[in-house]
């Protein structure tokens, strides 16, 4: 296949998404579902999903209980600096991220863009030592600056307070574009504003040595053609061969305005400009560290007013567009509440104490020959018995006035069965389904689940 998906797009469908999740102008809801309170296997070992609607069947069949998400946010692979760590320089020709990180989230929460990776007299790559730092380093945030181990980083953006509760993991870190009509108060967006709005326009951060070539005595002076202006560079060499290039200061060795150039030299050697996006670096924060995913945050808070079980586990959690009503007249059919029990229930006669019944155990309808897994077993309101089938079970309806027998023994009857919840937990776009080990709740606890969504 000779085609590609470029940045761009990957960037455009992902910041659709979650500008759609995000928007609050229009009808439609996302939320995040938990489900699976029976094991895998014996070992429960936990099972990779399959891209197919049976498998999309299943996990409407294990649902729990959703909530709506609430919290969203553009993200990028965390890479924490580190004394001692070689990083890459950004590069116009890098496709993805590169095995050595090209940017660096720092302990204040500052994110800076490696312009130049500091190289010795040979040119080989030398580790970074000295944490970037705009403040010490004595320049304006807005500038780029080198630092006493030879690297040249530019500040990006600072991650706020509600970002860094909300999306920043052990892996991933939220980004974002910061718009006029958005920028307040709030000190990191107008620090991001003002970086994006004062970045210049297409400069050339760095140079390739593609070939050093031989036969230099002395380091070749080293000029630029193209469509911009002011960019000057120095060469270093070594055995003859051009080692490195680096790039003079930020006001005088950058330039500006290039869309194309070349360097112009004497000599054998191949070298090759590194032009910056032409809006400049910082103007795009997103395009600049190539940003193509979304993570999705909620979090249920113990039983969520009764709606998320706390006596069982869950191994599977979902994602759902536009989930509906049971009750198709309710509300005009489109589910709108915050949280809800989404897994089918039945009624028991007499008292559900005296049936023995236990979450996990496996129920078998003595007429209907149906069978289920038990996910809670609660006699408030008459709801005495929810429970889920999947592809373990015997898929059907229970008959009202039949004899129950469960797996551990217990026995009962049914005095209304197939009760089904509020939403209707085969409607909607099934978007995402993510397995993971058993997971414990309790009525103190709060679930922090993160779904990252990548183009």
């Amino acid at each position: 296949m000779t085609a590609i998906v470029t940045d761009p797009l990957k960037r455009k469908l992902a910041t659709d998404l979650l500008a759609e999740i995000g928007s609050t102008s229009d009808s439609n809801e996302f939320y995040v579902g938990i489900g699976k309170t029976d094991t895998y296997d014996s070992a429960d070992t936990t099972i990779i999903p399959i891209r197919h609607t049976f498998e999309e069947r299943v996990a409407r069949g294990n649902l729990e209980s959703v909530k709506k998400v609430t919290a969203s946010s553009m993200v990028i692979p965390r890479h924490n600096w580190s004394s001692g760590t070689t990083y890459s320089a950004f590069s116009d020709k890098q496709e993805g991220y590169p095995s050595n990180a090209y940017y660096v989230l720092t302990e204040n929460n500052e994110v800076y863009v490696c312009l130049q990776q500091s190289k010795s007299n040979t040119g080989s790559a030398n580790p970074s030592t000295v944490v970037p730092n705009f403040s010490t380093a004595g320049v304006n945030q807005v500038q780029a600056f080198e630092t006493s181990d030879g690297y040249r980083w530019k500040l990006l953006y600072s991650i706020g307070a509600g970002d860094a509760t909300n999306f920043l993991t052990s892996a991933f870190m939220p980004i974002s574009v910061v718009s006029k009509d958005s920028a307040s108060a709030n000190t990191t967006e107008l620090q991001q504003l003002n970086i994006q709005n004062t970045s210049t326009p297409g400069q050339i951060v760095g140079v390739e040595v593609v070939d050093g070539g031989n036969g230099y005595t002395s380091a070749p002076s080293l000029t630029f053609r193209g469509n911009g202006a002011s960019a000057a560079a120095t060469a270093t060499i070594s055995g003859g061969a051009i080692v490195k290039v680096e790039m003079n200061n930020e006001s005088a060795g950058l330039g500006s305005g290039y869309d194309y150039a070349s360097v112009n030299f004497t000599g054998n050697a191949t070298l090759r400009p590194i032009i910056g996006p032409r809006d400049g670096i910082g103007t795009n924060a997103l395009a600049d560290l190539k940003s193509s995913s979304v993570m999705i945050n909620a979090k249920p808070n113990g039983s969520e007013s009764g709606t998320f079980n706390i006596t069982n586990d869950f191994r599977q959690i979902s994602l759902f567009k536009n989930l509906d009503y049971t009750d198709s007249a309710a509300d005009g059919g489109r589910f709108s509440g915050v949280t809800s029990k989404a897994n089918r229930n039945m009624t028991l006669t007499g008292t559900i104490a005296a049936t023995g019944f236990a979450i996990d155990e496996i129920i078998t309808g003595g007429t209907s020959g149906a069978t289920a897994i038990i996910d809670e077993v609660d006699s408030a309101a008459g709801k005495a018995v929810r429970f889920h089938q999947n592809e373990k079970t015997k898929n059907g309806n229970f008959t009202d006035g039949e004899a129950l027998s469960g797996s551990l023994g217990a026995s009962g009857t049914i005095d209304s069965g197939n009760l089904f919840g509020v939403i209707d937990i085969y409607s909607g776009d099934l978007l995402y389904i993510e397995n993971r080990a058993r997971i414990v709740r309790s009525s103190v606890q709060t679930e922090d689940i993160k779904v990252i969504l990548t183009v």
